[in-house]
């Protein structure tokens, strides 16, 4: 009975991993599919119709004949070939199925870990919870789909935002329930204790960094301004005019995206220095080892940035960025964690 219990925490453990390792790999896959534009190949939802590629040139055409409906063609991709089609089809093709495949592994084990009896009902609760975002997840992919699909030869930024976070919720709350089941304990993420704000808030900025990030690719704001440090011969752009407050707040503007993920770069690592100042001063040793991870992953963020810009938007670069951000979530929940007690 009790090697059986040891069997089932076992499997329990590494399906969690398997879980991070997937979601981490579609967070991969959809950056990929967005920086080679291939999002809107399939401009239908097909949940279960889309299982199988197509599988004969008759089937190839009709989805081909679909993409030719929407602006993305229309206006820049209008001398696309059948061949070239098929590149882009098969990066959301695999994006989807990925989804599916990510779903199903998901739901059909923790049916069997409720039934099992042998892992604690608040890690299965709270599996349950990532399990009902995955599935708002898929909604959420759609939902940024189809802004892409009528007036616009691409996605709109703000639910290409709201899917990136979403993933990025996902990713996390896996990786701190995996801290949690390492250490046999349970601790609350949302504690707002004054010892905790401080490593809270420092997630905090991050995620938000991230959501930026997010605006900027969905309006190829990376695009402009391709200098560093200064945006061309200036620190603001040049081509904004800050008139009243709610130019402050256009985030449909190139420039401005792009100047605000440059200088929220700049405040977190201000911040990330007063922190490692903090640690250091009031000996924290035990945080001496996550704090270095941060910053290692920081600075590479910071390198991969800057070279993304600088490169004109090296695609290897741009995705190696994105892996990065999710590094950097990992790490900083990581320091965080441990500073819970």
């Amino acid at each position: 009975m009790i090697k059986y219990d040891i069997k089932i925490n076992i499997l329990f453990k590494y399906w969690l991993i398997i879980s991070l390792l997937l979601v981490f790999f579609i967070i991969i896959v959809g950056g990929l599919t967005r920086l080679t534009n291939s999002g809107l190949s399939i401009t239908q939802w097909e949940l279960f119709k889309g299982i199988l590629p197509p599988l004969n040139d008759a089937a190839w055409i009709q989805y081909f004949d679909k993409y030719k409906e929407i602006p993305q063609y229309k206006i820049l991709n209008f001398n696309m070939s059948l061949n070239e089609f098929k590149i882009i089809f098969y990066w959301e093709y695999f994006h989807r199925v990925l989804g599916r495949v990510i779903g199903l592994f998901f739901i059909i084990p923790l049916i069997f870990f409720y039934f099992s009896k042998k892992i604690k009902i608040k890690y299965l609760n709270y599996c349950s919870i990532i399990f009902l975002l995955i599935l708002i997840q898929g909604t959420i992919g759609w939902y940024m789909v189809k802004s892409g699909l009528v007036n616009d030869i691409t996605v709109s930024h703000y639910r290409l935002s709201l899917h990136l976070s979403t993933a990025v919720a996902i990713i996390g709350m896996i990786f701190w329930l995996l801290l949690n089941f390492n250490k046999k304990t349970f601790k609350v993420f949302f504690d707002f204790s004054k010892k905790n704000l401080p490593f809270l808030f420092l997630l905090f900025l991050i995620y938000l960094q991230i959501i930026i990030g997010a605006f900027v690719s969905g309006l190829d704001a990376g695009l402009i301004y391709q200098t560093w440090p200064l945006m061309n011969t200036s620190y603001f752009p040049n081509d904004l005019i800050f008139t009243n407050l709610s130019t402050y707040t256009d985030f449909n503007n190139h420039s401005l995206v792009q100047f605000y993920h440059r200088n929220l770069a700049y405040i977190i690592l201000l911040y990330f220095l007063i922190l490692s100042s903090y640690i250091y001063k009031e000996k924290i040793k035990k945080l001496y080892n996550p704090i270095f991870l941060v910053l290692f992953f920081l600075i590479l963020q910071v390198i991969l940035g800057i070279y993304t810009l600088i490169s004109g938007l090296n695609i290897y670069s741009a995705s190696a960025h994105q892996i990065t951000s999710i590094l950097l979530i990992f790490s900083s929940i990581n320091l965080y964690y441990c500073n819970i007690k």
